[in-house]
């Protein structure tokens, strides 16, 4: 898309180096297809950047890659209108957003209650420092741990009151754990929640084990700005129309 804009751009600024670029490659492509093209290239130029794109704005690059420039080839026009058609079907994919772009909390009425699952995890960078202390309870503030753990089962909890368009979920199960690991002088944590309902709660999942690393880094700040929270993600989930998923397989 970038590299399109700013051919755009050339052939807008300098329209004499156009002529010669068309009789070269006149054998390929008709005159009316490179004009349709080029037309193309202005409304994309206009809708982005107005009647002229801005003055300030120079790409020297290209003027070692204008003998190479081509015209778009019929093929290529082909194979863009169905990468259109697979981006429009993906965005009608997206259940948060209604018809005209709007944000939409989903309509899970219609929807069977089964079991769901959803375990989700992340990781604390705390450094060597900060890593004894913590192995050692010397924290200014306590049990980072048990004080994280605690944090991590009412995050989840939280979970509509934090994520607007997430339904208020009457959860059967939470479960937070917080590993000290050597090997790299983190915190590993792993959060899984349950219920029987109309949706998922991979959200809460991820919100559990969010929560439990921001409250580590905050009863140990006190020792070090320089701690990390790295790698929320979902690790498997269950139940509902899409059933079983899990990562990396």
């Amino acid at each position: 898309m970038f590299s399109t804009l700013r051919r755009a751009m050339f052939l807008r600024r300098f329209p004499t180096v156009i002529s010669p670029a068309k009789r070269a490659i006149s054998s390929k492509v008709s005159d009316e297809i490179d004009l349709r093209i080029l037309n193309e290239l202005n409304q994309e130029m206009q809708s982005i950047f107005g009647a002229e794109p801005p003055a300030t704005m120079d790409y020297p690059e290209l003027n070692s890659s204008i003998e190479s420039l081509e015209f778009t080839k019929p093929e290529s026009s082909r194979l863009y209108k169905q990468s259109a058609k697979v981006v429009t079907e993906d965005i009608s994919k997206l259940t948060h957003v209604g018809v005209s772009g709007e944000a939409q909390m989903v309509d899970v009425s219609s929807k069977d209650n089964t079991n769901r699952t959803a375990l989700a995890c992340c990781k604390v960078i705390l450094g060597k420092r900060v890593f004894d202390l913590v192995l050692a309870t010397q924290m200014g503030k306590g049990d980072v741990l048990g004080v994280a753990k605690i944090a991590g089962i009412n995050g989840a909890k939280q979970t509509s009151s934090l994520i607007p368009l997430c339904h208020n979920i009457a959860l059967t199960h939470v479960r937070v754990d917080l590993r000290l690991n050597p090997e790299d002088f983190s915190v590993d944590i792993e959060g899984e929640a349950s219920c029987t309902g109309k949706t998922g709660v991979e959200m809460e999942a991820m919100t559990a084990v969010s929560v439990a690393g921001l409250t580590v880094y905050d009863m140990c700040k006190a020792a070090s700005k320089d701690i990390s929270i790295t790698d929320v993600r979902l690790e498997r989930k269950t139940g509902g129309k899409s059933g079983y998923w899990s990562r990396g397989e």
